[in-house]
Parts: structure tokens; sequence; C-alpha cells
């Protein structure tokens, strides 16, 4: 019985860790263009570091899977001179973070959503 319930909480673990897309304020969105610092290509989402003239963004991306799917590769997010536009919503409680909805990378836009 003690292993059911231990199975029980591991498979629960991945959505407690998981947050909800509420902390983010959908009635505000912006555009973002700036320079790729760092990235990740990481479950359960993406992430990039995004340098825009007033400050650096985490940019909050979809799970690699669905990128890879829709032609959003890993090099493409690779930082240096690379500058990308990002559209999305600001998290209600971190200023410096964004749920992006679509980013465009060398005039190649993908619907993240």
């Amino acid at each position: 019985m003690k292993t059911i319930g231990f199975i029980t909480l591991l498979a629960t673990l991945p959505v407690l860790a998981h947050h909800g897309w509420s902390e983010y304020d959908a009635s505000q969105p912006r555009e973002l263009v700036g320079t790729i610092e760092e990235s990740g290509y990481v479950h359960p989402h993406g992430f990039t570091r995004l340098k825009t003239a007033d400050k650096t963004w985490t940019v909050v991306l979809a799970p690699p899977t669905r990128m890879q799917n829709r032609g959003l590769t890993q090099e493409m997010l690779a930082p240096g001179n690379r500058q990308a536009t990002v559209y999305g919503f600001p998290n209600r409680n971190n200023p410096d973070e964004l749920r992006a909805e679509r980013i465009t990378i060398d005039r190649q836009t993908t619907e993240l959503r």
C-alpha cells in the first residue's frame, strides 16, 4: 500500500511544480525587441533571457517538443548577437518575466501557444 501512495505522490510532483498561466496579465500584451543573452531548450518550458534597451527579461517559451514541431530550433535560440522580437504577457508578480505567445528570429515567426 505504501508503494502505491509513493508512486501517486511522484506522479503528481510535475503538476505541482508547473506554474499556472493565470499569473500572466493577458490584458497587458507587450512586444519586446532585443538580443538573446541566454536560452534553455528545457522542460517543462524553454526560456530565453532577452536584453532590451531598458532591461533583461526572462521570456518563458513553449515546451521543447512544441518549439521543435513548429520550427523553432535550439540553434535559433543560441545566445550572441541574434535579435529576437517577442510578443507576450508580463508576469503579474515578476516585472522582469514575460510569457511568450510568439517569437520572431531571423524573419521567421513561431506561434508558441
